[in-house]
């Protein structure tokens, strides 16, 4: 990926920073992001070779709110539980973030993808039960423990089947005693299998190591997967 121009802006009190590509019609890819302004994986996007598209890496977000489809208590104490704001920020995205980022770009892009580490997997995922507007979808190291998340995919249809759905997790993110996060790898592996009954394309990756090793490069891999296939 070569980027060819950088641009930092806010929309909704979400700070997003863009990376437009060579080609004006480059695919759109939407990264929610837990911090930083996504230079980082630009960077590994580059390292491997990614193709050309550009990538709105969007911060400022109120994590366990924005990027959770309900309610859900902590895992540990002295965390803050998940508040289910994922339908509001979706529609804030839809509707107020994504019009000011087509407003820096020259010509419509070639399609919309969606990308996330962590929750913001679990938010690409099921972005895909509320929308339409995204072709394709990557979710790294996905938090698909969330709990109720696996019965509610089973039980509602997607809104649009999407093309390319990438998945990934480390090989050690299961290893755990916590009994809610150990089931993260059987529920990612049922899910792929689960898409491609539906028809789906679905590339699965086992990466080494737990669920903080590597966030930037496991990123960029799954944004990599979206624009080249």
């Amino acid at each position: 990926m070569t980027v060819n121009e950088r641009s930092a802006f806010k929309a909704a009190d979400r700070e997003v920073t863009l990376y437009t590509a060579l080609n004006p019609g480059s695919p759109l890819i939407i990264f929610n992001n837990f911090e930083g302004d996504g230079s980082g994986i630009v960077d590994e996007m580059s390292n491997i070779g990614c193709g050309d598209c550009h990538l709105a890496s969007i911060g400022g977000l109120n994590w366990d709110h924005d990027m959770t489809p309900w309610q859900s208590e902590a895992l540990y104490p002295g965390q803050a539980p998940c508040t289910g704001g994922a339908d509001e920020y979706l529609d804030i995205l839809r509707n107020v973030i994504l019009p000011e980022i087509l407003s820096y770009l020259d010509k419509k892009p070639q399609f919309y993808g969606i990308a996330g580490y962590s929750l913001a997997g679990l938010f690409a995922v099921y972005s895909m039960y509320k929308t339409d507007i995204f072709l394709r979808v990557a979710s790294m190291s996905g938090s698909l423990w969330f709990p109720g998340f696996r019965e509610y995919v089973i039980s509602h249809e997607l809104v649009r089947k999407p093309e390319v759905l990438y998945l990934s997790l480390g090989n050690k993110e299961a290893k755990t005693r916590n009994t809610v996060l150990k089931t993260v790898q059987e529920n990612t592996e049922f899910l792929a299998e689960y898409y491609r009954e539906k028809g789906i394309s679905v590339k699965y990756e086992l990466n080494p190591g737990n669920h903080f090793k590597d966030a930037e490069l496991r990123s960029a891999k799954g944004i990599a997967a979206l624009p080249d296939r």
